[in-house]
């Protein structure tokens, strides 16, 4: 799509226009789109001038000095009250009017949606149209209270009297009186009539009927401060907010309209986070409940500190208190819900469907006895230091180096010294110094090999060792020496002093890097100063100014990131061609003449924390209301999976180790909650969010973006590779330019190469493989190869007590240890049921429709072209079934129907490749299933017993109903030369010892020498070699990719093979190892001997699932890491066959840091572009490639409903410490 596609197509343009009018004026809707009857705007116009009517009642005889000001403001109050409550029974009554009523005939899905047949002026449609009403009860009776308080205080808030006190003069007063009673009008209108939809939308649903309360309330703030200003002393400042907001409150409806302000659960979430971050020294959560239950714990402990009378008590609940708030709480939660098991700190690994892991053993993702040594200890040694300290030389002079102790100067040195040392070990950690502006001479480039890498990093490595123990267990003990020591806690019994010090005494603990930061610019300027003294700063005291610090540096960092974002937007609309629009030499004109206004923007979505949003992310910008750093309301995990989610699910758990290496060796920079990273590895892109920091732990969440690369994907992942090109590969000549970052300007900075144990993936054309008629000859051999091996192994299996799992398909691998006979259960029942297999995964029967149980058995004997029967897939066989479920019956399906059921059951089966080539099964004759079921069940009561020679040949022998396939003898004499006595000889001295009691050559040599035994598993063999329909060689490419399927065309034993599903899953694993071995030879060689092929199978066996990538066996075996994984697939656009291994291994994952700023900002454009102006174009223009931004890519990693990770983690505590 070119740059010039359309913002909005037509038809969202028209929608866009109806509703903005109403979001600007609260809710009336003049802009229809059709015609409508003139008294649907006369009643729009006078609900929206009601409280305007009734306010300039009130006002009027105020002014006349008929009524006080209190007076009047309560009757222009109640007189709203009783028309709110008109307004709200007149919308019940039209609902129950309306309600039973049910509109017949097919509706018009061309007709505009919105459009409404109006037949009177107080008619139910109109009522319905113009006050929707509420949809709780409760909500009737609060709004219509709240409507009648506003109105009243309203009316007080702007009497003329008030105005001309304020301001002093008529005109004035007189201006903002009637502005002000349009804000009024709209805030009325919006809680009572009819709630318009806001710019400003956190939930994309309202379930409480939250949002018509928003304007009340932020008008309802203005009024208290004007309240506050009028039975309070004189305060200059006061007075002067009241003036000032007087005047903002003219602009609200502006303010509205273009979404500044926040929805009330977005403004409550963010201003708990904004307090309990800066104020009580706390961290953003990962949900919020946790920021709840923190919030309202820190609170508590600044509460505790302003009543503790003792100083030193003050001291010790603080330090205590900030080191346990700053640990990773969530382990204690675990530990006491759920004893022994796995914390979630190390073991959810955010694998949902799959086996969890156990966490790794090392120390702190578990909490266990070596964890709480540790936590105990620290936290008795801070309590004792802080104690001694406080207690011995509290008071000293700072500053002074003659008399008194010098412990507070020896203090600020060792902490400016540490700071030094902290910082530059932390800077050569990443693969960029500076900022990510010049290349890290001493990291390792060029590497691909994850022991080569490591080696070549040991000396970086100790570097981190080093800084690991500096910041995290000597810098708060200094810090905690300084605070301790600092002569303000004489007059701690202050509001601000207890919060500033409950926050200092914390964030020492909760984030180590940031308050010695803050503490080195404290003790900076007071070493600086010197014997001269700082009024205004010195009053303030430490705690305070740390406070202060910690905000100020936090806004700095913002608005740094912020500017950086606006100049990459500015500059790319027209450096970069696929960007440049019409209007993109006029936009920059604008924003070079509007620059401080520009600036201003920039500096207030900064001084808000609040996201700079480029409408449309074009060159034009607006503050994005405030909201939490996570930047979205629903938990955090929630994703829209596919087949491919699997890769992702299976390399969380070896990425978290990996990132929690990088995060405590400082590879991946200063870490703070909202920041983002993005990991890229052959075709995989994760996206990594910092949700919470502590000591000791860090909490995040890992995305995993979508493998089918769209144009658009694949131009940013193409930037991204050039990006980390540029980082990590060796330069071919040094210099200053090579030394320089080619992609600064990029969102995207490099930062480190983390070790993760991930699936490498390979694929092959077979062109000239499965298509050679000598490779195909030799198919046959291997496959009876196989076919003698598995059968030898599966009874050695079955002598061990290992049952055949069955429900994993007939795939390598992935089988688990069973007990041979499953346990009985009261509450379980047996139920054979049949699961249809189609090739394109393991299925379930689908019997959605009762109409089909009633055609009994279905015939095909009246088919015009006379007997015959659709092709069927072979039938896996699942033994269980819970109590209440209907069992499944042998089922009666429509001729030629497929019933399946994909393996991701919320995703359509069409999303998944096909596996199936076209014209394949047709016409093939039908068989009575209940007839040749009796036929094999009476054959195998008369078989003659066998008269073994050897007495271990019992070990080998078969189930009966293996013998009984119904074949003619002849038929199987004349295929005997096709069995391999040698090799079924070789195998029998290779299982032979697995059986004994104790070696034994000549008991394995009258193995091999049992003729019964040999012919045994020749019969075996060879029916299921006819019943497979291989009986001569193979010729075609596509037969043999349907055997590997599983679509096994129908032949004179296949109902006897599928009817013995152990057999079934023996023989088409055999096929899969004999394709495998095929393939292994074609490429790398023919066997050198029987040896070499019996552990190429033992490794197959044991490493490799072989199958299709659409069943659950190859689900199961990428979570349970199998080592190997090989599967068959067929291109039906090129007419190939293909080959795909996945190879599990140590690989280098790339990780890079986002800006996050730019990253908010495009979010905060996704949500106000699809929730608001319903955007939702697969080809809009916010959505198009941007090589600079990472703009598909950012879009793609938001949350659902709005982006669409195949994948996104639960929240992972990593340990840090």
């Amino acid at each position: 799509m070119g740059p010039d596609v359309p913002l909005l197509n037509e038809y969202k343009q028209e929608f866009f226009w109806k509703r903005f009018p109403q979001t600007l004026l609260g809710g009336p809707r003049f802009k229809l789109g059709y015609c409508a009857p003139p008294y649907v705007y006369v009643h729009q116009a006078v609900l929206f001038l009601t409280p305007w009517l009734f306010g300039g009642i009130g006002t009027l005889l105020c002014q006349l000095q008929l009524l006080r000001e209190l007076h009047a403001a309560v009757l222009s109050g109640a007189l709203m009250f009783g028309a709110a409550a008109a307004v709200q029974a007149l919308a019940v009554y039209a609902a129950r009017r309306s309600g039973p009523v049910e509109r017949l005939g097919a509706p018009n899905v061309l007709a505009d949606e919105e459009e409404v047949e109006f037949t009177h002026c107080v008619g139910p449609e109109t009522v319905r149209f113009i006050a929707p009403g509420k949809r709780f009860g409760l909500n009737v009776v609060l709004h219509t209270v709240l409507a009648g308080v506003l109105c009243g205080f309203g009316t007080w808030y702007v009497f003329l009297g008030r105005m001309t006190a304020l301001y002093g003069s008529v005109g004035t007063s007189l201006v903002v009186f009637i502005a002000s009673w349009v804000t009024l009008c709209i805030a009325e209108y919006s809680l009572i009539v009819n709630t318009a939809t806001e710019t400003a939308t956190f939930q994309a649903q309202d379930t409480y009927e939250i949002t018509p309360l928003t304007r009340p309330i932020y008008v309802f703030t203005f009024i208290a401060v004007d309240l506050a200003d009028r039975f309070t002393g004189p305060f200059p400042e006061l007075q002067l907010a009241s003036q000032v907001l007087h005047v903002l409150f003219l602009f609200l409806p502006l303010l509205w309209a273009l979404g500044m302000l926040s929805p009330l659960d977005a403004l409550l979430l963010w201003a708990m986070e904004q307090t309990l971050v800066f104020g009580l020294g706390g961290s953003p959560m990962s949900s919020n409940l946790r920021l709840l239950v923190m919030f309202a714990v820190s609170v508590a402990v600044a509460g505790c500190n302003f009543f503790i009378p003792s100083t030193l008590g003050v001291v010790l609940f603080s330090v205590s208190m900030g080191f346990l708030l700053s640990l990773d709480l969530s382990q204690v939660t675990t530990l006491c819900c759920a004893g022994p098991r796995p914390a979630s700190g190390g073991g959810s690994w955010g694998r949902r469907g799959g086996a969890s892991p156990s966490p790794p053993s090392t120390f702190g993702w578990r909490l266990g006895c070596r964890e709480i040594l540790l936590y105990v200890t620290l936290l008795f040694a801070a309590m004792v230091e802080a104690s001694l300290l406080h207690h011995f030389l509290a008071g000293d002079p700072p500053r002074s180096l003659a008399g008194g102790s010098r412990a507070p100067v020896i203090t600020s040195y060792l902490l400016l010294a540490l700071f030094v040392l902290c910082w530059v070990l932390g800077e050569v950690q990443g693969a960029y110094v500076c900022g990510g502006v010049f290349l890290n001479p001493l990291y390792p480039r060029g590497i691909s090999n994850v022991q080569t890498f490591n080696q070549s990093s040991r000396g970086l490595h100790a570097a981190a060792a080093i800084r690991r123990v500096l910041l995290n267990l000597v810098s708060p003990f200094a810090m905690i020496a300084y605070l301790s020591t600092d002569k303000s806690l004489q007059r701690l019994h202050t509001a601000s002093l207890s919060v500033g010090f409950t926050r200092a005494f914390r964030v020492v603990w909760q984030n180590s890097e940031e308050a010695l930061l803050q503490m080195v610019v404290v003790v900076s300027v007071r070493l600086v100063a010197g014997e001269n003294t700082l009024p205004a700063w010195d009053h303030l005291g430490t705690a305070l100014q740390l406070l202060l610090l910690g905000l100020l540096s936090d806004r700095v960092v913002q608005f740094l990131a912020k500017l950086k974002f606006t100049l990459t937007v500015l500059v790319t609309s027209w450096t970069e061609k696929k960007q440049r629009r019409q209007s993109a030499g006029a936009l920059l004109a604008l924003n070079a003449s509007l620059g401080p206004l520009l600036l201003a923007v920039v500096a207030l979505s900064a001084l808000l924390a609040a996201p700079l949003l480029p409408l449309f992310t074009l060159p034009v910008f607006l503050v994005g209301f405030p909201r939490p750093q996570r930047s979205w309301p629903g938990p955090v995990g929630t994703a829209c999976p596919c087949p491919d989610s699997i890769f992702y699910q299976q390399m969380s758990g070896s990425l978290a180790v990996a990132l929690r290496r990088g995060l405590s060796r400082g590879a991946l920079g200063s870490l703070s909650p909202g920041s983002h990273f993005l990991g890229r590895f052959q075709d995989r892109m994760v996206w990594i969010m910092i949700l919470e920091r502590g000591y000791g732990y860090c909490t995040v969440n890992i995305k995993g973006l979508e493998l089918q690369e769209t144009s658009c994907h694949t131009v940013e992942a193409r930037r991204v590779d050039e990006v980390f090109e540029g980082a990590f590969e060796r330069p071919e000549r040094l210099g200053f330019t090579q030394g320089l970052n080619q992609h600064w300007g990029n969102a995207l900075i490099p930062c480190a190469t983390l070790p993760v144990r991930v699936y490498s993936d390979a694929r092959n054309v077979l062109s000239g493989i499965i298509d050679s008629h000598d490779n195909l000859r030799k198919l046959q051999d291997d496959f009876m190869k196989a076919l003698v091996f598995l059968l030898l192994r599966y009874c050695v299996e079955k002598r061990k007590g290992f049952a055949w799992n069955a429900e994993e398909g007939p795939g390598v691998g992935g089988r688990k240890s069973q007990s041979s006979q499953p346990a009985q259960s009261t509450c379980n029942q047996r139920v054979e049921t049949v699961i249809m297999e189609s090739n394109v995964s393991s299925l379930k029967l689908r019997q959605d429709s009762s109409s089909l149980t009633s055609f009994g058995d279905w015939s095909d004997e009246d088919d015009l072209f006379g007997p015959q029967q659709a092709r069927r897939t072979v039938a896996l066989v699942s033994t269980e079934a819970q109590l209440g479920h209907a069992a499944l019956q042998n089922g009666p399906s429509l001729p030629g129907s497929v019933e399946m059921d994909s393996l991701f059951e919320n995703m359509a089966l069409s999303a998944l490749q096909p596996l199936q080539p076209l014209g394949l099964g047709l016409g093939l004759p039908a068989v009575d299933k209940g007839q040749s079921a009796k036929v094999f069940a009476e054959s195998s009561g008369s078989l003659p017993p066998l008269n073994f020679s050897c007495p271990r040949s019992e070990v080998f022998n078969l189930s009966t109903g293996w013998r009984t396939a119904p074949l003619l003898p002849s038929r199987l004499q004349q295929l005997r030369h096709l069995f391999p006595e040698e090799w079924f000889q070789f195998n029998l001295g290779q299982f032979a010892p697995a059986v004994q009691d104790e070696a034994c050559d000549d008991m394995t040599k009258a193995l091999k020498e049992d003729e019964a035994l040999r012919e045994l598993h020749a019969l075996v063999a060879l029916s299921c070699l006819i019943s497979l329909g291989a009986e001569s060689s193979f010729t075609s490419p596509s037969y043999v990719y349907r055997l590997y399927c599983g679509d096994v065309p129908w032949t004179d034993g296949l109902d006897w093979l599928s009817a013995r599903k152990d057999l079934y899953h023996l023989t088409l694993k055999a096929f899969r190892f004999g394709f495998k071995l095929l393939f292994d030879q074609a490429s790398l060689g023919p066997m050198e001997g029987p040896e070499e092929l019996f552990s190429t199978l033992e490794e197959y066996e044991r490493d490799w699932y072989i199958g299709l990538g659409a069943e659950r066996g190859w689900h199961d075996s990428v979570l349970q890491e199998k080592p190997f994984l090989f599967s068959l697939g067929h291109d039906l656009t090129m007419g190939t066959y293909t080959g795909r291994v996945l190879s599990l291994q140590d690989q280098l994952v790339q990780v890079g840091r986002l800006n996050g700023e730019g990253v908010r900002g495009q979010w905060a454009n996704l949500s106000w572009e699809l929730l608001y102006a319903t955007n939702d174009d697969e080809e809009r223009y916010s959505i198009q490639a941007h090589p600079i931004m990472l703009r598909n890519l950012t879009v793609q990693a938001a949350d659902p409903p709005l982006g669409y990770p195949i994948y996104s983690s639960a929240p992972l505590h990593l340990p840090c410490l």
